[in-house]
C-alpha cells in the first residue's frame, strides 16, 4: 500500500470590494483582499491549512500590501466591509500629488491650474 500525499501552497481573494482613493497614486480604485496559506493533503484532499496571511491589493496601481491577522479574519468571516484608511498598509503619499476639486484630474506636476479645466488646484 502507498499514499499520495503533500504540502502545497494557496492564494485565494475574499469576498471584499472597496472603492477608493488610493494614497499611493491617487486614483480612484478597488481595494480586494486575497489571503494566502499553506496546506498538507493526503490523496489530493486538503486535510488543514496554517499560516494564513492576508493580503491588499489597490487595482489601480497594483500596490500590494500585508494587512492585520485580525482584520483579515473579519473580512473572510464576513463581520468586515469597510477598511479605513489608516488600516492600508500604503504610505500615505498624497502630498505629492494634486486633484482638481471641480474635474478631478490628478496630476504630479506643481501647476497652480488645472490642465484639463483651468479651475484653480488648492
Amino acid at each position: 500500500m502507498f499514499f499520495i500525499f503533500g504540502i502545497n501552497q494557496k492564494e485565494q481573494q475574499l469576498e471584499f470590494d472597496q472603492v477608493v482613493i488610493c494614497n499611493n497614486c491617487g486614483k480612484y480604485g478597488h481595494i480586494t483582499v486575497w489571503m494566502t496559506y499553506s496546506y498538507f493533503m493526503l490523496f489530493f484532499i486538503p486535510l488543514f491549512k496554517w499560516g494564513r496571511r492576508y493580503f491588499v491589493k489597490m487595482s489601480c496601481c497594483g500596490e500590494v500590501g500585508e494587512i492585520s491577522k485580525e482584520l483579515g479574519e473579519k473580512i473572510a468571516e464576513g463581520r468586515l466591509h469597510t477598511l479605513a484608511p489608516e488600516d492600508l498598509p500604503f504610505p500615505d503619499n498624497q502630498s505629492k500629488w494634486h486633484r482638481c476639486p471641480k474635474c478631478g484630474y490628478v496630476t504630479g506636476e506643481d501647476f497652480e491650474f488645472c490642465p484639463k479645466c483651468g479651475n484653480k488646484l488648492s
